[in-house]
């Protein structure tokens, strides 16, 4: 098979997730908007990693098979959060765990043996690098562990683990295209450090959108245990002056607001 076709989709993929995932970014979450750009965010990039693994694999570069191969992974599992039901697993989740699992385990020990060699790198990589994406793998594998033995993923765990996933996936896209080939880009561009920003970008808004859906709804779980300030402010007022408030039967019980807003003696 001619790697040329491979090679057109790769990057076709590739380009169409970078544009598709910064349009999603931009729509409110859950919106139409949102749900187009991430379909096609989705495609594009199974078809950018599926295809850049194939060829990496005929090529023997082994780095970026495991990156293609982490890069599917993520997009298909993040996908699959939200389309599945709360509290559906099944085999593609026992799978996906394995792959991970597996996937994990062959990093770090590509890490293991870059740390241990001369010139501190394991087929042209660094071994941090081996151990960060291993970690994320293996991070990521201990997730699915969690969620298989739970019997599923609910709430607030099941926004987050989309938003991780489907970011970090947009991160090796970034990071493949502005900071492994800053010689495609203008002098200026690489002078500024206007590279370094967009490859990292997808990682700053992941941690910006995860803290902001974990302390949101922790903020509304907090409020809603309490009574509306100006209910507080009308029962203090009636304890001072001994009076009720007009309309209110005088029964000797004081009246108090539930948390979801409706008044009960």
């Amino acid at each position: 098979m001619s790697s040329s076709p491979l090679l057109l989709l790769h990057i076709c993929g590739g380009g169409i997730g970078l544009l598709s995932g910064a349009v999603a970014m931009t729509f409110r979450k859950g919106s139409s908007g949102h749900r187009v750009a991430g379909n096609v965010f989705f495609v594009s990039m199974l078809c950018m990693a599926g295809a850049g693994a194939y060829m990496a694999l005929m090529r023997s570069e082994t780095g970026n098979v495991f990156g293609g191969v982490l890069a599917f992974y993520l997009v298909a599992t993040g996908w699959a959060a939200v389309i599945r039901r709360e509290g559906e697993t099944g085999i593609f989740e026992w799978v996906a765990f394995l792959a991970a699992l597996a996937l994990g385990a062959v990093i770090m020990t590509f890490g293991i043996e870059a740390a241990m060699s001369p010139t501190g790198t394991k087929v042209g990589i660094p071994a941090g690098m081996h151990f960060f994406f291993g970690s994320m793998a293996l991070l990521a594998a201990a997730g699915d562990l969690r969620m298989l033995l739970r019997g599923g993923v609910f709430g607030v765990q099941r926004i987050a683990r989309h938003l991780w996933r489907m970011c970090f996936a947009l991160f090796a896209a970034s990071g493949s295209l502005f900071l492994a080939r800053p010689h495609l880009f203008p002098v200026f561009m690489r002078k500024t450090g206007m590279l370094f920003l967009l490859g990292i970008l997808p990682l700053l808004l992941m941690i910006f959108w995860l803290v902001r859906v974990r302390f949101k709804n922790a903020f509304k779980k907090i409020a809603a245990s309490y009574p509306a300030h100006a209910d507080r402010g009308e029962l203090r007022g009636q304890t001072l002056t001994g009076r009720t408030s007009p309309g209110r039967a005088s029964t000797g019980r004081t009246s108090r607001t539930s948390p979801s807003g409706l008044t009960v003696s």
